[in-house]
C-alpha cells in the first residue's frame, strides 16, 4: 500500500465528520492491478476505499465544473497539476473558492503503465510501491523496477509537483525537480522543415480513431457543446476524414493555449497511445517565452490570451 493511502483516508474521514465538505473526489482501487478509478467519497465507510498510487495519473480537476451547483463544500485531492487546474477553474469562473475543500497531495510522478505493460508476455496481476521501487508480477514472472525508469512523460518535466493552492497538505512538500531544457522536445520538432513537421503530425494523429477520450479527460474541456459536435454550423465532419481528425487534434490544442498545465492526462486516457501533448507543448513553450506565463499558478492572474498589454510582443503583425 502507497505511504499515502491511510493518510488520505484518515484526511477524508475527518473532513467528512467536522462537515468541512460535504464529499472527497479521490481515487479508488480499479478491477485490474494498475489501474486506478475516480470515486467520490460521501461518508466515512466511503473514505475507506480511498486510495493513493503512482498509477492515479488522470486529473481530478476535470469533474469539478460538472458539480458546481453542490450545495456544500467540495473535497477533491490534488497533485500538483491536479491544483494548477483548479487554480484555472477559479480563474475561469467555472467554480468559487469558497465551495472547495482542497487536500494537496506533494507528487513525485504517475508511471506510465503502458511501458511498463512491456516488460510482461502476459497479463499483469499484482502492483505494489515500496518507496521508489514497483514491483509487478504476471503469472510467469515478477519485475522490481525503479519508478523513476518509467515515470510518465509529462512527469519527467514537471516542476511543479507541489500543490499551488490548499486547504491542508497529505505530506511534507517533496523537492521541486530543476529541468536542464524543460522543452527540448519541442525544440527537436522546431527544428524540422516544414515538410518534416506535415509528415510529423500526419504520423503522429494516423491512427486516432476519434473516440475523443483525450478532450473528455482533459479539465479544459468544459464547453457545453464542444466544436466537434456543432451543427449549425457544422464546422468539423463526423467521419475519419484525415483532415478533420487534424482540425479536431489542433483546434483542441489552441483552445488549451496559455491554459495547459501538461497534467497528461489526454495521454493516459487515449487507446491508441498517441502522444497528445505534442499538440501543447508547443504552445506551452511559447506562452513561457513571450508572456513569462505557466498556467494554474495564481488565482489572481488570467492567462495571457485573457488580457492586454502595451507590451505584448507583436512581431507577428505585418
Amino acid at each position: 500500500m502507497h505511504t499515502y493511502t491511510e493518510k488520505i483516508q484518515n484526511l477524508a474521514k475527518d473532513v467528512l465528520k467536522q462537515g468541512k465538505a460535504e464529499m472527497v473526489i479521490g481515487f479508488k482501487q480499479g478491477t485490474i492491478p494498475m489501474a486506478a478509478n475516480p470515486f467520490v467519497a460521501k461518508n466515512e465507510n466511503d473514505a475507506d476505499n480511498l486510495i493513493w498510487s503512482s498509477t492515479c495519473g488522470l486529473n481530478l480537476a476535470n469533474y469539478l465544473p460538472g458539480i458546481k451547483k453542490c450545495e456544500g463544500k467540495i473535497g477533491i485531492i490534488a497533485k500538483g497539476c491536479d491544483s494548477r487546474n483548479i487554480v484555472t477553474h477559479i480563474v475561469e469562473n467555472k467554480i468559487d473558492r469558497e465551495k472547495l475543500y482542497i487536500i494537496g497531495l506533494p507528487c513525485t510522478g504517475m508511471v506510465d503503465k503502458k511501458q511498463i505493460a512491456l516488460l510482461f508476455d502476459d497479463e499483469i496481476t499484482q502492483f505494489s510501491e515500496e518507496g521508489n521501487t514497483l514491483i509487478v508480477k504476471s503469472e510467469t514472472k515478477e519485475e522490481k523496477i525503479n519508478k523513476q525508469e518509467y515515470l510518465r512523460s509529462n512527469c519527467k518535466t514537471c516542476t511543479h509537483r507541489n500543490p499551488v493552492i490548499y486547504d491542508e497538505l497529505v505530506s511534507d512538500l517533496v523537492e521541486e525537480q530543476i529541468i536542464e531544457d524543460q522543452f527540448a522536445d519541442v525544440k527537436k520538432i522546431e527544428a524540422m522543415s516544414s515538410e518534416e513537421k506535415w509528415d510529423f503530425f500526419d504520423k503522429l494523429t494516423e491512427d486516432c480513431i476519434r473516440c475523443y477520450a483525450c478532450r473528455n479527460a482533459c479539465p479544459l474541456c468544459y464547453c457545453p457543446t464542444c466544436f466537434v459536435d456543432e451543427s449549425g454550423p457544422q464546422w468539423v465532419g463526423k467521419g475519419q476524414n484525415t483532415d478533420d481528425i487534424k482540425t479536431f487534434h489542433y483546434l483542441r490544442a489552441y483552445h488549451c493555449a496559455g491554459r495547459c498545465t501538461d497534467c497528461g492526462a489526454c495521454e493516459e486516457a487515449c487507446p491508441m497511445d498517441i502522444k497528445v501533448r505534442n499538440f501543447t507543448r508547443k504552445l506551452n513553450k511559447d506562452s513561457l517565452e513571450l508572456f513569462n506565463w505557466e498556467a494554474g499558478l495564481d488565482i489572481s492572474q488570467r492567462p495571457p490570451l485573457d488580457t492586454y498589454q502595451p507590451d505584448d510582443p507583436d512581431d507577428f503583425i505585418m
